[in-house]
């Protein structure tokens, strides 16, 4: 069985981070739009957690790169940093 971030080429592992979070976070850059008709380079950018033990993913974001340069780094240490 493959892993849910190993089934799409233009998912990876978002990093910098740092050492508190408690589950991986990925980015998925290959996503189709039909609307913007561009294909898998629409320019919309998915954020997820994906906790393999319990196989599961919890969406934390989804923006255009063209109004968004990057992911909302605070949003995602809300969530899933560990606290002090």
């Amino acid at each position: 069985m493959r892993l849910l971030p190993d089934t799409t080429p233009g998912s990876r592992r978002v990093s910098g981070l740092g050492q508190n979070i408690k589950v991986p976070i990925f980015k998925e850059r290959r996503f189709r739009c039909k609307y913007m008709k561009k294909g898998s380079r629409s320019g919309i950018r998915i954020i997820y957690a994906y906790e393999e033990k319990e196989n599961k993913v919890t969406f934390i974001e989804i923006y255009y790169k063209g109004k968004k340069s990057n992911h909302d780094k605070a949003r995602i240490l809300k969530y899933f940093g560990e606290k002090s």
